[in-house]
């Protein structure tokens, strides 16, 4: 049964997620066009000081939503992370690869290149799983009458590359490289500045495709799910239909978003005002997704026994406490990271570089 704590706290984890989404996606989408924007030194040192004070602050909020998932949710935490093992093991690593190769490049010049082609692994590796691990989610996946995964490996890992999740993540690819190239059109001048505008468009209308690719699976539930997909929600197969009207309507505002990045790139916009815009297409995303799979937080395609939002949930009372240490410790994380922000705000100088 749905309390309003329960839904109180699967909006939030989607908060916290979205949150991951724009701050640390722009530090995976710079990492990703590292090797093909990074064609000299200077231009290589200028995109890793980009993100070089901020991109271990903005991986707090993926341990902040791995916990409250935890606390919050305990069952799904513990199918998804059981489901999805090797998937989040390779992410861990590519992350740890990730801050490992910033750390120690500047220290190791004899192996400059080997750590540049570690950064630019560590980072499109998660780019992209993270996208497949949603799509996965949303299309369900077979469980046990345990909500453990009812294939073995490796059978379960080849099942998880289904086309709907090759598409989800592809669109998560592409919209990290997005916020990428607003943020390094944000942070540099010059020659690095006008490859990351002119790059925009190109990956907002891409990512337009995408979506639009990805809508058109997720309605027909792909044929190999009928609780899966819009259609499978209107129908209402599994007898708890998704939020659709919410779904549809977050759909629309991050399609929305895109479109604005586009048509505004190399029209004399903002950059700012054109990461913002691309800052909310992560909202509109993320809770397109949520409300696509609200009740259930892990549904399964076997139609049996899905984890939902209701049976998943922690007591309560434990989440009222939850969101008393939420109310404020919250603020405090968000105040830190607008004087990280502020202190390192405007465009990187060669005084940054030496630095």
């Amino acid at each position: 049964m749905l309390t309003f704590w329960n839904v109180l706290w699967f909006i939030l984890i989607f908060v916290v997620i979205s949150g991951y989404f724009i701050l640390d996606g722009f530090d995976l989408g710079v990492g990703t066009l590292y090797p093909f924007l990074g064609k000299d030194e200077k231009t290589k040192a200028t995109m890793r000081r980009s993100i070089g004070p901020v991109w271990d602050g903005n991986e707090v909020w993926l341990l902040t939503g791995g916990g409250a998932l935890f606390a919050a949710f305990a069952p799904a935490y513990a199918t998804t992370f059981s489901g999805y093992y090797l998937a989040i093991m390779l992410v861990l690593f590519a992350l740890i690869v990730r801050a490992v190769s910033l750390e120690t490049r500047a220290h190791d010049r004899d192996h400059a290149g080997l750590w540049d082609v570690l950064f630019f692994l560590g980072s499109a590796l998660p780019a992209l799983l993270f996208g497949v691990a949603v799509g996965d989610t949303m299309m369900g996946v077979p469980l046990d009458a345990q909500g453990n995964m009812a294939l073995p490996f490796p059978i379960s890992f080849v099942f998880l590359l289904r086309p709907f999740a090759l598409v989800a993540g592809l669109v998560g690819l592409m919209h990290m490289l997005l916020l990428g190239s607003c943020w390094l059109a944000v942070k540099t001048e010059g020659e690095l500045h006008d490859k990351a505008v002119a790059l925009r468009p190109k990956f907002a209308l891409f990512e337009m495709i995408l979506f639009v690719v990805g809508a058109i699976l997720w309605f027909v539930g792909m044929g190999i799910d009928p609780q899966a997909g819009v259609l499978g929600a209107l129908l209402g197969v599994a007898g708890t239909p998704s939020l659709v009207v919410l779904s549809v309507v977050f759909g629309v505002v991050a399609l929305a978003g895109m479109f604005l990045v586009y048509s505004w790139s190399g029209k004399g916009e903002s950059d700012l005002k054109i990461f913002i815009v691309s800052a909310v297409v992560c909202l509109g995303l993320c809770f397109c997704a949520a409300f696509a799979m609200f009740p259930n937080w892990i549904p399964d395609s076997l139609m049996a026994n899905p984890v939902t939002v209701g049976d998943a949930a922690s007591e309560d009372l434990t989440l009222m406490w939850m969101t008393g240490i939420t109310v404020v410790g919250l603020p405090i994380l968000l105040f830190y990271h607008f004087l990280c922000y502020r202190g390192f705000a405007g465009k990187i100088t060669e005084a940054d570089l030496e630095y």
